[in-house]
């Protein structure tokens, strides 16, 4: 069977992203096993996640997974921000977390060594073996993303995400909270699912970017997990689009931001399980102001659309894994609408993979 060829690396990763789930899962198993052996017995108490830009944005939807479905108190952290918002020194049983797809990057490095000295554990989760991440850390973790060969990130977010919900839901089982067992499978089917979504999403994304290839700001809104499925979404249309993108939590917008809402704003509303509802009054009164509204959701939730834009995804997935699933077309989007502006989507001037 020939591998297809794609015209841009971005657009590769963004295809290879089922592989990376499915490789990262069976990889990293036994061992998420036997560092849960270690959080119990340790009695972990408290969680820190760090990271910089799109780690940071895992970091912060497995948080939401953490907090609701393990039960363990966590925040993240942003890893520039590291040693100016913790304590001067942790509590027994604090875990910090520390999320970076090259396991180089500077401030993760500077984020991990101070945890270590103010008494926490520190678990890396990386994508490169022997890195200084790696070295640093008590325990680690290592995706299979494969290269990415795009500067902008995707299939190492989605690896990211797939390896810290396979931890927190693992956790979540052996801490004996109920119906976990249900989303801990769905995870585990989650490649073919992305596989699926993709055929689909091919076809639905280039037009809509196509329509607003000529706008130049951006708001992006999500609730829940998919705060952090906003923040990434508007990262990748920085990063390869060179617009201005802004995600938001849903009704946060409200306060303050909306009032830069007009015709020539586009609005991505991401509608998960629940929020049809409450989100379809608000896109209302966006309308109301003239902006033009794309939507991300499953079938399920996109009825009733008042002419907005519909980006629509076939499966039905948990909550908590949704992140995995509804950032496919925020990276698509930023894909078809960085070339439609005759930009290079692989190659961010005046951006690098590692932030030394």
């Amino acid at each position: 069977m020939s591998t297809p060829s794609f015209p841009h690396r971005m657009l590769e990763d963004i295809f290879h992203e089922p592989e990376a789930i499915e490789k990262t899962l069976l990889s990293i198993d036994r061992a998420v096993d036997a560092i849960i052996d270690k959080f119990t017995h340790d009695r972990a108490r408290f969680i820190y996640l760090t990271g910089s830009g799109t780690s940071y944005h895992a970091g912060l939807a497995s948080q939401y997974v953490f907090s609701t479905t393990a039960r363990i108190p966590t925040t993240t952290i942003q890893a520039s921000e590291f040693s100016r918002w913790t304590p001067s020194s942790f509590d027994e049983g604090t875990w910090l977390i520390a999320i970076s797809q090259s396991g180089e990057s500077a401030d993760i490095l500077t984020a991990a060594q101070e945890a270590a000295k103010k008494g926490a554990e520190v678990l890396g989760l990386t994508n490169t073996r022997d890195s200084s991440l790696a070295k640093i850390a008590d325990e680690t973790l290592l995706t299979e993303a494969g290269v990415e060969h795009a500067v902008t990130a995707t299939k190492t977010y989605i690896s990211q995400l797939a390896a810290l919900y396979l931890f927190c839901l693992k956790l979540a089982k052996r801490n004996e909270v109920e119906n976990v067992t249900p989303t801990l499978d769905r995870l585990y089917e989650m490649p073919e699912i992305v596989r699926g979504e993709l055929t689909t999403l091919v076809t639905q994304v280039p037009e809509i970017a196509r329509q607003f290839k000529d706008r130049n700001l951006y708001f992006l809104l999500g609730s829940g997990p998919n705060f952090a499925t906003a923040l990434e979404g508007a990262l990748k249309l920085k990063e390869s689009s060179n617009v201005y993108a802004e995600g938001f939590a849903t009704r946060e917008f409200l306060h303050g931001p909306q009032q830069l809402v007009n015709s020539k704003t586009p609005i991505i509303s991401i509608i998960a399980q629940g929020e049809q509802e409450s989100n379809m009054r608000l896109i209302e009164r966006f309308r109301g102001f003239g902006a033009p509204i794309i939507t991300v959701s499953s079938r399920s939730e996109a009825e009733g659309g008042l002419g907005v834009h519909q980006i629509v995804l076939d499966c039905e997935v948990p909550l908590t894994l949704t992140p995995m699933l509804y950032v496919i077309p925020l990276q698509l989007y930023a894909y078809h609408n960085s070339v439609l502006r005759g930009l290079d989507p692989d190659k961010p001037e005046k951006l690098t993979k590692v932030v030394k």
